[in-house]
């Protein structure tokens, strides 16, 4: 039998392709990136405006044609009604899973795998607390081993810190987050690895390097050497992770490692996304303070959204995935 045919699409947003990604290459071996977009207005107008969105394709990004997939993996709104046409075009064969919220007709797809917080239901919607993504746990062991000596050269236990940045005109607390972490420091005795983004204020990273100079228990990634992200996910004993990144919240969890949240929500469906977790045990707001008692066991949406997506591909097909 022919190995499966994956594609997973979507506009290019990072955040986007992690999730389309992640998922994809849980299910099938050579899975197929496709960025694609359509042309203004169209991009921004509603998919019921979008009835042939062969027709509208921006021919700067990749143009989708047959032979169609076996599987479709599609992410965010924009890539919605796109989804939906080679699903009609393939009739029907093409099975289409749509990650996050389509803002469009359910029946429009095969399954639909939407945040707990997100308006969209019905009977092919599954929810999920956190985001999909693309950390597994082969990925974490082979990091521990490149990272090992660099970050965890000694038996002190050590904390993972994984900063993003402001979102929307909001500005971020420096002040406090780096009170945080020199508590932590002193208070905790652990050894900090620290990992801030591309998208990192540059003071908040300045005053992070003023607050710990000198100090040879403490690793600040400079942003231009390789990036320790997944080697801190693997290595920390609690993981402290700033709250605009939804992605970086649900890649922590899935680590299994106690994951402490800095900051304010950025928004209503941050604010419930957090909220969830907090109810659920699985997240506590960051203080600098020791580790709380909680549920540490590995909270992964990616596994559970692809059992789905197999179960479903194997009632249909006869495939064994």
């Amino acid at each position: 039998m022919a190995p499966l045919t994956c594609w997973f699409m979507t506009t290019g947003e990072a955040g986007f392709r992690s999730q389309a990604r992640g998922l994809a290459e849980r299910l099938a071996a050579e899975p197929r990136e496709l960025v694609v977009g359509l042309r203004f207005p169209w991009s921004r107008l509603p998919v019921a405006w979008t009835p042939n969105p062969f027709a509208l394709l921006d021919p700067a990004r990749d143009r989708p044609a047959p032979p169609w997939p076996d599987l479709l993996i599609s992410c965010g709104r924009r890539t919605a009604a796109l989804s939906m046409a080679i699903r009609r075009a393939s009739g029907g064969r093409t099975f289409t899973a749509h990650v996050q919220d389509p803002l469009a007709r359910p029946d429009g797809f095969d399954l639909i795998i939407a945040m707990k917080h997100d308006a969209v239901s019905g009977p092919n919607v599954m929810k999920v607390a956190t985001a999909l993504h693309g950390v597994t746990p082969q990925k974490l062991a082979e990091a521990a081993d490149l990272w090992r000596e660099r970050l965890r050269p000694s038996s002190e236990p050590l904390a993972g810190v994984l900063i993003g940045g402001p979102t929307s005109g909001k500005t971020f607390p420096t002040a406090a987050f780096v009170a945080a972490l020199t508590r932590l420091r002193r208070e905790g005795g652990a050894r900090l690895a620290i990992a801030p983004s591309r998208r990192t204020p540059a003071a908040l990273i300045a005053a992070i390097e003023a607050a710990f100079a000198g100090d040879s228990g403490v690793f600040i990634w400079d942003r231009e050497s390789d990036n320790p992200y997944l080697g801190v996910l693997a290595l920390a004993d609690r993981l402290v992770v700033t709250s605009d990144s939804v992605s970086m919240i649900s890649e922590a969890l899935a680590t299994g490692h106690p994951v402490d949240v800095f900051g304010q929500p950025q928004n209503a469906r941050h604010a419930a996304f957090l909220e969830t977790l907090i109810e659920d045990g699985v997240i506590v707001p960051f203080t600098g303070r020791g580790v709380s008692l909680r549920d540490t066991r590995p909270v992964d949406a990616t596994d559970f959204a692809a059992q789905a997506v197999r179960s479903l591909l194997e009632a249909r097909t006869g495939m064994v995935l």
